[in-house]
Parts: structure tokens; C-alpha cells; sequence
């Protein structure tokens, strides 16, 4: 643990020394038997019994690796787009050069004038309908940015513990604020029927109104319950547990949206 996946014993060093955390951001991790890295943001921080009172250091472990890459993948399509902007605006340039050497040889061909005229009118035609061309992929590079920007606020701005849901009630998301709530990791949860997950939920009284939910009348709106479960630590939380069903573009339920907020400490 001292030295995987990033060495530690410097940086708790350092702060035992400074008294002040330290943030490691995107540290890769090959876990043994695997093929894909893991990304992860650490925290080395000191412990305090009282103000001035150095009782031990915290590091703690946030795997980031699903924003990596969401990240990676925009990253990519962003370049992709480019690439593609730019081969067409070479094509662009060729066909407008194409098009002077057509009028060139159509003022010296008078007998050919004609052809020459239509010929001249279609490559126009394919002209406009690559400069139409060009202004759609602009469009959809700025839909891209706005929408990688979209996605970069709402993951940092997440405070809830929001988790999706399958039909079959497997965990498909599994946020940091779920992580921090019940301890579990997302590789740990995801994939996982929620119920059989020991992480302190009244399963009898919750599975019943889920699958309400999931057959409802076939309206979109939000149902909520409240209860009480165990946290991370064992201690009895209220918890407000709002679920909305998750319609695919035909219109059929394929899922629910959990997101639980703690509203009293037990």
C-alpha cells in the first residue's frame, strides 16, 4: 500500500510535516490480472484530535476511472471531428481550383461552352453542399463542447448518492455520494442486484415500491419513500429515496433513477 499505486510514504512525510492534504489527481493503477488501467484521485491528509494536535494521517482512494474515460472518448471524438473538418476543407480548395481550371478551359473550348456550363453548375452544386457540410460538423463540435462542459458540471456539482437501476433492479451507475454513504466502491456495486447488496437497506420494505415504479401507470413522474438504513459506519441514517422511471425513446421503462439524500442522523 506504501507504493501502489503511487508512493505514499513521502507524501505522508510531507504531511505530517507541513500539516496541510495533499491531492494526487488521475493516478494510474494496473491492478494484477488486469488489462485496463484504473484512474484514481488520492487524498493524503492529517487527522486532528484537537487544533494543533497531529493524531495520524488519512489517505483515501476515489476512482475516477469512468470520468477518465468519458474524457478520453470526447477527447477522441472531438479529434476525429477535426480531422474530418479539415479533409474537407481540402476537398473544398480542390474543388474550387477544379473550378477555375473548368472556366479557364471553357472560355478556350467555345464549341464545348455548353457541356462546360452544366459541368461548371454541378461541381457548384457539390460546393454548396460541402460548405452545407462544413457548417453542420461546426454545429456538432460546438453540441459536443457544450455537452462534454455539461457533463464535467453536473459530475463535480453531484452531491446526492445517485444510482441507476436496471429493469431487473442491477446497479448500472453507482455514484461517489453512494460511495461515501455506504462504503462500496462502483466496481463493487455495478452489476449487482441492489437488493442482495449489504449495504443496510430495508430490502423487504424497499423492493415492493420499486417494482411499483418500474410498472407504473406510465407517467414520468417522481416517487418518494422515506426510511431508515445503515451507513458505512453502522449507524442509523433517515434517508429520502426518490425514484424516477428511465424511458428508453419509444417511450418503455428501462430502468430507474435512484437519488438519496440523508436527512437526520441516527
Amino acid at each position: 500500500m506504501s507504493y501502489r499505486p503511487v508512493e505514499l510514504r513521502s507524501r505522508i512525510d510531507q504531511v505530517r510535516k507541513e500539516l496541510r492534504p495533499i491531492e494526487l489527481r488521475d493516478v494510474e493503477w494496473l491492478r494484477p490480472g488486469s488489462n485496463d488501467p484504473g484512474y484514481y484521485d488520492i487524498s493524503v491528509v492529517p487527522l486532528f484530535g484537537a487544533p494543533g494536535d497531529l493524531i495520524g494521517v488519512g489517505v483515501s482512494f476515489v476512482d475516477v476511472t469512468r470520468y477518465r474515460r468519458v474524457r478520453d472518448e470526447l477527447t477522441y471524438a472531438n479529434t476525429e471531428l477535426e480531422r474530418a473538418y479539415e479533409e474537407l476543407q481540402s476537398l473544398n480548395e480542390e474543388l474550387e481550383t477544379t473550378n477555375e481550371e473548368l472556366q479557364s478551359t471553357n472560355e478556350e473550348l467555345e464549341t464545348t461552352n455548353e457541356e462546360l456550363e452544366t459541368m461548371n453548375e454541378e461541381l457548384q452544386s457539390t460546393n454548396d453542399e460541402l460548405q452545407g457540410i462544413n457548417e453542420e460538423l461546426r454545429g456538432r463540435t460546438e453540441e459536443l463542447d457544450q455537452t462534454n462542459s455539461f457533463l464535467g458540471t453536473v459530475l463535480r456539482s453531484l452531491g446526492s448518492a445517485v444510482i441507476v437501476l436496471t429493469e431487473d433492479l442491477r446497479v448500472r451507475v453507482w455514484s461517489p455520494g453512494a460511495e461515501d454513504l455506504w462504503g462500496l466502491r462502483p466496481d463493487e456495486a455495478e452489476s449487482r442486484d441492489i437488493l442482495a447488496l449489504d449495504i443496510g437497506l430495508p430490502a423487504a420494505d424497499i423492493a415492493p415500491w420499486l417494482r411499483g415504479v418500474l410498472i407504473g401507470t406510465g407517467d414520468n413522474s417522481t416517487s418518494t419513500m422515506s426510511l431508515s438504513a445503515l451507513n458505512r459506519r453502522g449507524k442509523t441514517v433517515d434517508l429520502r429515496v426518490a425514484a424516477s422511471p428511465m424511458r428508453s425513446e419509444e417511450g418503455t421503462i428501462s430502468g430507474l433513477i435512484l437519488v438519496i439524500d440523508q436527512t437526520a442522523a441516527g
